[in-house]
């Protein structure tokens, strides 16, 4: 390659690279790179590699004198209309709790997943989408501009020990005799046969 043309291929290499930094900052800026990333991940969770293993999870539960994970109650949830309740509310019933946050493309992916889950079994399981914003008002509106029914609340008080988790999103599947039957972190596709007979399993 001669100098003329190898200086025309470093000149379209850095413009390529000049066009791809402008594009990210701009995603950055606008906030819009969370949702194209969500995007992309909502693709790999349509393949079901990620989801939780819940036939195992099952066949553990069923098992003689396992010692499962107590669910501790005692969490203080701020819902969106500003009003201080407890987790203990929710006592007796399957409880569907996933830690999540609009800046966290993982959680973005799985959002619409679990917006049909609840669509077709909220009434019969307790869903708690708990926003680790840091506005409240952030999630709020995320919820409203992409019209999702959820019910999401912040945290009100400490979070117990035993919902510790380094990871977003994470959820727990909590059952009617107060155990936390499923922790799974990371995303996952929850709108899903074997889940939905999962969760009826539990009632």
């Amino acid at each position: 390659m001669d100098n003329s043309k190898k200086s025309k291929h470093t000149k379209k290499t850095w413009i390529q690279y000049g066009i791809f930094a402008i594009a990210g900052i701009t995603l950055y800026v606008t906030g819009l790179h969370t949702e194209v990333i969500g995007f992309a991940q909502r693709g790999i969770l349509e393949t079901g590699l990620m989801n939780p293993n819940v036939e195992d999870v099952a066949q553990d539960s069923n098992i003689e004198n396992k010692v499962m994970a107590k669910a501790d109650y005692n969490l203080d949830l701020l819902d969106k209309d500003g009003n201080v309740i407890s987790l203990k509310n929710f006592e007796g019933k399957v409880i569907f709790l996933n830690f999540w946050a609009t800046w966290c493309p993982p959680c973005v992916a799985e959002m619409p997943s679990i917006e049909n889950l609840h669509k077709d079994m909220g009434n019969d399981v307790v869903f708690v989408m708990l926003s680790f914003d840091n506005n409240f008002e952030t999630a709020k509106e995320y919820m409203k501009g992409k019209e999702y029914n959820l019910p999401i609340y912040s945290v009100a008080g400490n979070i117990p020990n035993v919902y510790d988790s380094n990871a977003l999103p994470t959820t727990y599947v909590i059952n009617v005799e107060g155990n936390i039957v499923l922790t799974h972190k990371g995303m996952a596709d929850y709108n899903n046969e074997e889940f939905r007979g999962f969760l009826i399993g539990l009632m």
